[in-house]
This record gives C-alpha cells, structure tokens and sequence, in this order.
C-alpha cells in the first residue's frame, strides 16, 4: 500500500505546488495594475493573497476550483441545471452510447481484418487514415449533416465519440486476435478445430488483455468526443456547455471545475473497466 500511495501523493503534492505557483505568476499582473491605480504598495503577501483570490483569475488556485466544486454538486440540487452533476449526466449518456457503438463496430471490423485478406488490405488503411481528421474539423459536419436528416440531441454526439472510441478497439482486438504463436494454432488443427472454434477457444480468450487494455483508451476517448460534440451545437447541457458558458463570460473558475469534472469522469470510467478486466483475467486464469 505505501509503495503505490507515496509516488502518487508526491506527484499530486508537486502539482498542487505548482499549480499555486502559477497561479501567482500569472495573476499578478492584474494586482499590480490594481494596487497601481489605487496608489498601494503591495507586499509578497499581499499579491500571494490577492492572486489566489480573484473573482476572475487567468489561472484560478486549487482552493478556488474546489470551492465551486463543491457549491456546484454538494450545494445544488442534482436536477438544477448549476449543477455539474446534472451536466455530467448529460456527457456520460452520449459518452456511454458511443462507447459501446465504437466497441462494437471496433470488434467487428477487427474481426473482418484477421479473418479477410481483402479487409486486412482495403479497411485497416482507411481505418488509419481515418484518424488524421481533426476531430474539430468533422465533429461539426457530423452535426450538420445529421441535422439535415432529422436526427438531433443525443445520437450525433454519441456519432463523435464513437468516432474516436472505435480506433484503439481495431487496433487492439487486431493486435489481440493475431497474438497466439504458430504452434498454438497448429496445435488446435491437430485436433481438427473448427474455423469457429480457433476462434472462441483460442484468439478470442488471446485478445482479452489487448481488448481491455484498448477499452481504457476507447472509453477516454470516448469522453473527448461527447465533450467535443457539445462544443458547436451551442448545448446549454453538459460539461462542454459549461466549458462554453465559461468562456463566453470569462469564468476562468467555471472552466476548470468542469476541467476537473470531466477528468473525475474519466478516471472513474476507466477505473471501472480495469476493474472488470482484473476479474474477467483473473476467472479465465491470465492473472
């Protein structure tokens, strides 16, 4: 427990020292140019205090997110639409839903590439390629165009998200079915296994650890995209409308509490699933 608990608490004790530091750095100008219209001589302490205590800071201290944490879920009702849990509702439904989209369609393309050459030539390139669009420059046409048919609110963000979900599920399930040796498949045609049966007895239980290990990354990048697919609806629900209400209004604090927010978020996600892997490997004996 110490050996895993103590380089954490380091990091984040050297974060928190840092993000202070900052803080101070780059909101001291606007102290200064107070204290210099006001005629006040500012002591260190004075602009340390001043710094970490500005209603609009560049850069607002620690204490300052956690405080508008805390009124925004502990201080507001959970159907208040102040409420960052109500927003992160919002998030996580879409995040969910293009998750479990990416996945599968990940899984089934992976499928195709191991088993068809003719997909292993053609798909794979285009799945690559795929990837090197900014998502900034398609989320808004995938909005657009989906509109124009009637489709509107949950499903073209969730369009996003699995949009940047399914990539790392290909590679890794690609990865994972393509892991057993020669001779572990040789091994199963001496015993006149199936097609289908080197696939369920074998390359599927092979890929599990590649599986899982891509479904952290699919479930973050999941979160990126729903976040992102708020961004040019305009929404006025969920951590990308809050991001946006920020910036309009300059709410630099409301920022980072949905920052920090949709980060929670993420970890516990991604916590969930290293879970179920843990007792998946460990009931099928690979851990």
């Amino acid at each position: 427990m110490r050996a895993s608990v103590v380089p954490v608490l380091t990091v984040v004790g050297c974060i928190f020292v840092l993000w202070y530091a900052a803080a101070v750095w780059l909101n001291a100008p606007w102290a200064y140019d107070k204290a210099t219209r006001s005629g006040e001589v500012l002591t260190f302490g004075r602009v340390v205090e001043d710094t970490w205590s500005q209603e609009k800071p560049k850069l607002p201290a620690p204490h300052q997110v956690g405080a508008e944490i805390w009124k925004t879920t502990v201080e507001k009702k959970i159907t208040s639409k102040r409420s960052l849990i109500y927003h992160s509702w919002i998030t996580l439904s879409a995040t969910l839903l293009g998750f479990a989209l990416g996945t599968a369609l990940g899984i089934l393309l992976a499928v195709g590439i191991v088993f068809n050459r003719t997909m292993d030539m053609s798909v794979m390139p285009w799945v690559i390629a795929s990837q090197t669009i900014p998502i900034l420059a398609i989320a808004p046409m995938i909005i657009v165009v989906l509109n124009a048919v009637g489709i509107s609110g949950l499903l073209p963000k969730a369009m996003i998200s699995m949009y940047l979900s399914f990539f790392p599920v290909v590679v890794g399930m690609v990865k994972g079915l393509r892991s057993p040796d020669q001779m572990q498949l040789d091994q199963m045609r001496t015993w006149h296994a199936s097609g289908s049966q080197m696939f369920w007895k074998l390359r599927l239980p092979a890929s599990m650890p590649y599986l899982f290990t891509s479904l952290k990354i699919g479930m973050a990048a999941s979160l990126v995209g729903a976040i992102v697919g708020e961004l040019p609806t305009g929404a006025v629900a969920g951590l990308g409308a809050r991001l946006l209400a920020g910036s309009y209004y300059g709410q630099t604090i409301q920022i980072w509490s949905a920052l920090i927010m949709a980060a929670a978020l993420a970890a516990a996600l991604v916590g969930i699933i290293g879970f179920v892997q843990r007792v998946t490997l460990r009931r099928m004996g690979m851990a």
